[in-house]
């Protein structure tokens, strides 16, 4: 960029410059030298280096950079900060005086190294690009095919698909009905419809330019950016998302020919509809602030009951109310993580909640949206509706209280809100299990008894 007054001033407070030129031989020179700014007139003076007779010509361009880096032994380093400058030199008065022309700085404080990286991705292509001309060949970012395909698929995700089939399969087998085949089928099926929406997911948003767009990407927001990265091409990972959807469509239309065909057809279209319209063009529910919405109903009562109807062959209240919970809680993952996304989303016109709310009601409806599912879970086991032990899923409140501590210290800082992004996705994850468990202690109890005490049923 260009300097100017306002740039050159963060030059200040460094030990020292290192002058950086090529000198008449053609081989590149740097020098350490104390230095000062003069930012009225747009300079820099170094002092002339003692004893060295190799300086840059007059009117010769030259680099100067000031930096500071504070090393961690065996970790790393962080407060890493830099300015470079460059411009015509010369000779005044016994020093070296740079009239700075161009100017480039990174300060980590202000900019965190990951989004640094993010910024830099579209200077990286271009230097790629040009070395693939100089090359003769495609040069390219590689990574090994194991982890890219975890990468673009985001495998470890699958875990909001795991919770709702095994509920679902818990309550028909607390009903008294359980087929392992058509369980593990039904996992498998729902899997390979969660991993082409995933893939799905990335392809639109590629198209749309929301991933260029979204310079703070974090472990669980961002999507995988495969495509935006150089590491895939946008053909190969439709035709991957593809295949995950005819494979899941395939195993879909097996079970409901075995198990029931219209009332399993139906609840597995509008599955696959909603995963579909969540990022797809013309609809993007996610654009219009209904994604949350659309995930909670397809990870939710569509998972849920259909696990059961497979095992059951019917449809129940029960299923439907062990549901909502787990709806509540996987939209609140996507809800969250739409948080450390807002400015990329906003400039992609890409209009979710935390886009459009302000941070005292993002926050107030996730904290109302988990007791909300907390009192259903509550509720049932009192009732009866649902087997009592299930109340153990309240045990997960500690872990959802950490979650709301990070949220509301981190909330502006992406990279410091991540790891309690995490924490919210165990929240999901542990809390269905834990009702899982609650069936599992229901029908334990069931079996080895014909009239278990009440609080075991």
């Amino acid at each position: 960029m260009k300097a100017t007054p306002e740039l050159l001033k963060k030059c200040e407070g460094y030990r020292h410059a290192v002058l950086i030129f090529v000198d008449a031989d053609g081989y590149p020179v740097s020098v350490a030298s104390d230095y000062r700014v003069d930012e009225s007139r747009g300079v820099l003076t170094l002092a002339t280096p003692a004893g060295d007779e190799v300086l840059p010509a007059d009117g010769a361009e030259v680099n100067v950079i000031v930096s500071h880096i504070r090393p961690y032994p065996g970790m790393g380093y962080d407060q890493r900060r830099y300015v470079q400058v460059w411009g015509p030199v010369r000779r005044v008065n016994g020093s070296l005086e740079i009239t700075a022309e161009r100017f480039h700085t990174w300060n980590e404080q202000e900019t965190p190294f990951v989004e640094y990286n993010e910024i830099s991705v579209p200077q990286s292509k271009r230097y790629l690009r040009r070395l693939s001309r100089e090359q003769g060949r495609e040069v390219r970012p590689r990574l090994g095919g194991f982890w890219l395909f975890l990468r673009a698929t985001r495998l470890p995700f699958l875990t909001a698909t795991f919770v709702p089939v095994l509920l679902g399969v818990a309550v028909a087998a607390n009903d008294g009905r359980f087929h392992l085949g058509y369980a593990l089928l039904t996992l498998l099926g729902a899997s390979c419809i969660h991993l082409g929406l995933n893939v799905a997911n990335d392809v639109f948003d590629t198209m749309s330019g929301a991933d260029a767009a979204n310079t703070t990407p974090t472990q669980f927001s961002g999507g995988s950016r495969v495509v935006h990265y150089g590491l895939m091409s946008l053909r190969s990972l439709t035709l991957i998302s593809t295949a995950f959807y005819v494979a899941g469509i395939g195993i879909g239309l097996y079970l409901a020919v075995e198990r029931g065909f219209w009332p399993l057809f139906w609840i597995g279209f509008i599955g696959v509809v909603i995963s579909v319209i969540y990022t797809a063009p013309p609809f993007r529910l996610v654009h219009r602030g209904i994604g949350e919405v659309a995930v909670g109903i397809g990870f939710g009562p569509i998972v849920v009951l259909g696990a059961y109807f497979v095992q059951a062959q019917r449809l129940s209240w029960e299923a439907a109310y062990v549901a909502i919970p787990v709806a509540i809680f996987i939209a609140l993952i996507l809800y969250l993580n739409e948080i450390p996304d807002r400015a990329g989303d906003a400039r992609a016109g890409k209009r979710t909640l935390p886009v459009r709310w302000p941070r005292e009601r993002v926050i107030a409806v996730y904290v109302g949206s988990v007791w909300l599912a907390y009192a259903v879970i509550a509720l049932g086991a009192i009732t009866g509706l649902t087997p009592r032990p299930t109340i153990i899923a309240l045990a997960t409140i500690p872990v959802f209280r950490k979650a709301l501590k990070g949220i509301r210290q981190h909330y502006e800082s992406p990279y410091e809100l991540m790891p309690y992004l995490g924490t919210n996705i165990q929240l999901h994850l542990f809390t269905g299990l834990l009702m899982f468990a609650g069936f599992l202690v229901a029908i334990i109890a069931g079996n080895i008894s014909a009239d278990p005490p009440a609080f075991l049923r």
